[in-house]
């Protein structure tokens, strides 16, 4: 399970063995969304498989997350989401009334994004094989001239912003699947982020890397972003926003909030003189009105992540080796 979660033994997984059985260069950028030339126009493409369970929970299903989460990969390459195909894997027994809203709210999440669901394909595996419904969805768009987003364009001294609460939706789906009740209930921020992107890139295409911190959580889309700029990262604890709910479910659950998925937050890595108007265009966003700045890159402790404490101790933010909670998407 340990090689699902986004963390050590998934990139292991693809670095020794996907990416020399394909090979590619567009494949060796490794991002979560392929970017590619074509006829004169720069497209996205990101493809993903959800499997979350349960099939339904507090802000959302999996129908939602498999239009977000694949609307959310191209965005963070800074495409303008247009299409997705969407290939349902039904287990059989599965009762049509959870098909028929699992679809509906798949088609209503694909037209808040303002996406078209442009084809499709099913399969039916035999009981037992199929936890009722898996989804895989593949998207494409395109990217304006001007824009270009990568963490090799990172540099020491670019401001590290975060678009809000962090922890929520592995929280939300946790609490619904082990039964556990925390005074309230918490919601998955499951939510298609291209309009809080193109806010932001109206301000400036300048921005130099986006990203959605789903499995792994922040700690994880931090680490990543460091070891492929070949900068340090430095956080402060205090800064990172966590919601009392969450900080305490995840106390009660031995868990850290930064090793947490989130299904509609990003970070941004920033030149500085650009940061403070992209905070506000961000905050200007609905989906982006609590974003704060938490840390910065640094010439020192290249592709390390250093968190600052709140007693002024300092402490090394490791790649999570699985994750903490497996299904969350």
């Amino acid at each position: 399970m340990g090689h699902g979660g986004g963390g050590v033994l998934s990139a292991e997984l693809v670095q020794q063995i996907f990416a020399p059985a394909y090979g590619g260069e567009v494949l060796a950028q490794l991002g979560d969304a392929a970017v590619l030339s074509l006829g004169g126009a720069r497209l996205a493409f990101s493809t993903d498989s959800f499997v979350v369970r349960p099939l339904f929970f507090p802000g959302g299903c999996i129908g939602d997350l498999a239009v977000n989460g694949t609307v959310n990969d191209l965005a963070m390459s800074g495409a303008r989401p247009a299409y997705l195909s969407c290939g349902f894997i039904l287990e059989e027994g599965v009762e049509l009334d959870v098909v028929t809203r699992v679809a509906e709210a798949l088609g209503a999440a694909a037209r808040t994004a303002g996406v078209e669901v442009a084809t499709g394909d099913t399969k039916v595996v035999e009981s037992g094989h199929g936890d009722g419904i898996y989804l895989n969805t593949a998207g494409i768009g395109l990217i304006p001239a001007g824009v270009d987003l990568r963490p090799q364009r990172v540099v020491p001294g670019d401001v590290v912003i975060v678009s809000g609460a962090v922890g929520v939706h592995g929280v939300a789906i946790m609490s619904v699947r082990e039964g556990l009740e925390f005074g309230v209930e918490i919601e998955s921020d499951c939510a298609a982020l291209g309009g809080l992107v193109e806010a932001m890139l109206a301000v400036t295409p300048e921005l130099h890397v986006l990203r959605d911190p789903t499995r792994g959580g922040l700690a994880a889309a931090l680490n990543e972003i460091a070891a492929a700029s070949g900068t340090g990262v430095v956080i402060r604890e205090r800064d990172i926003p966590v919601p009392p709910a969450v900080a305490n479910a995840c106390a009660i659950l031995g868990l850290d909030p930064m090793y947490v998925a989130n299904e509609g937050k990003l970070v941004a890595f920033v030149p500085r003189e650009h940061a403070d108007a992209v905070l506000a265009a961000m905050r200007a966003h609905p989906l982006g009105a609590d974003a704060v700045i938490i840390g910065e890159t640094v010439e020192a402790h290249p592709g390390m992540v250093v968190a600052r404490t709140g007693l002024g101790g300092t402490r090394v933010v490791d790649l999570p080796i699985g994750e903490q909670l497996p299904r969350i998407c």
